[in-house]
């Protein structure tokens, strides 16, 4: 199976025929530990037995959230209500290439059935996956689903290491996995000393994931689980570094495929609206992140200008979340 960045000719790659699809990813739950629905191909289908999510090809003239909408009155007897666009893949198999525009569906009328498919189970994300075999395909999705919807960025060198600390030891209690420690104008030494104690308060917590901002040699000696690298440096290396994970800052759809091509987990793009140290900057705002991100198979953050709050919002424009450096506490 061949997985390719999608951004239509800036990709580089031959022409090919496409198939369009719609897929859903039901959710259900807690937020930042929510089970989603894998369905099973029933016989006479290519993969069957295999577990998908729920889907199907777009029709001529129709749009992919109009097939999302029908699909899943056909496949499961549903109707959906509150539906964010998110990633948007494309995967070569021996008998097609797909490209599949995956929807989180949070709420829908109905009850679920197996109307076209042999079976359905719920899965917890993060966990080990109860059924198998899982189309290949929908691989790099699972993955994505386990990020959590808030990307908070240290701001040690405004209030003060100590302070910043407390702050970060807060949040964790409260819930915070994902943390990047960024403070690039602190000492060398001040700099180290305080990642090494983020890492440290991070590793008393369940799946929580500290990345350095843009210094290899300090992620690996403080022990941090992954890196993000600055748009700069985004254009300065020629693979991904060896990370668990591996972030990047964008400001342009020539930054997103760049980090797509280098098969990054996951990107910030902004500034999307004023922020508090550039307030007469206007931002890119969201109808134009919206089209940025269309067609990202990574899961992008809203940067710039972002609260807490606003989740729901960027989401709805096609974000993954929400990543900022003030007001998550």
């Amino acid at each position: 199976m061949i997985i390719r960045p999608l951004f239509g000719a800036a990709t580089g790659q031959p022409m090919t025929r496409i198939t369009e699809v719609a897929a859903a990813v039901l959710l259900r739950g807690d937020v930042m530990a929510p089970e989603f629905l894998l369905a099973q191909r029933p016989p006479g289908k290519v993969y069957a037995g295999y577990w998908e999510f729920p889907g199907g090809k777009v029709e001529p003239g129709e749009t992919v959230y109009r097939a999302l909408v029908r699909e899943l009155q056909e496949e499961l007897g549903i109707t959906v209500d509150r539906v964010w666009p998110w990633v948007c893949c494309e995967f070569s198999y021996p008998h097609a290439t797909v490209r599949l525009r995956f929807f989180r569906v949070h709420t829908w009328q109905g009850d679920i059935a197996p109307i076209e498919h042999s079976a359905f189970a719920w899965l917890k994300v993060g966990e080990a996956a109860r059924v198998e075999p899982i189309l290949p395909a929908n691989g790099p999705i699972l993955a994505a689903l386990e990020l959590p919807p808030l990307y908070a960025l240290s701001n040690a060198a405004e209030n003060g290491s100590a302070a910043e600390l407390l702050r970060i030891e807060r949040a964790l209690a409260g819930g915070l996995r994902l943390l990047q420690v960024r403070d690039k104008t602190l000492g060398t030494q001040q700099r180290e000393a305080f990642a090494r104690a983020v890492v440290a308060l991070a590793g008393s917590y369940d799946k929580a994931c500290v990345l350095i901002n843009d210094d290899q040699a300090l992620a690996r000696a403080v022990g941090a689980g992954g890196l993000h690298l600055s748009s700069t440096q985004l254009w300065q290396i020629d693979r991904r570094p060896d990370f668990e994970r591996v972030a990047a800052s964008c400001h342009s759809a020539s930054d997103l495929v760049r980090a797509a091509q280098l098969g990054l987990d996951f990107v910030v793009l902004g500034p999307v609206l004023p922020t508090a140290t550039h307030p007469a900057a206007d931002g890119i705002g969201w109808p134009a992140f919206a089209r940025l991100v269309e067609r990202s198979p990574l899961p992008v953050y809203a940067l710039g200008g972002m609260q807490p709050e606003m989740v729901d919002a960027a989401c709805a424009a096609g974000a993954h979340g929400v990543a900022l450096m003030r007001g998550w506490r």
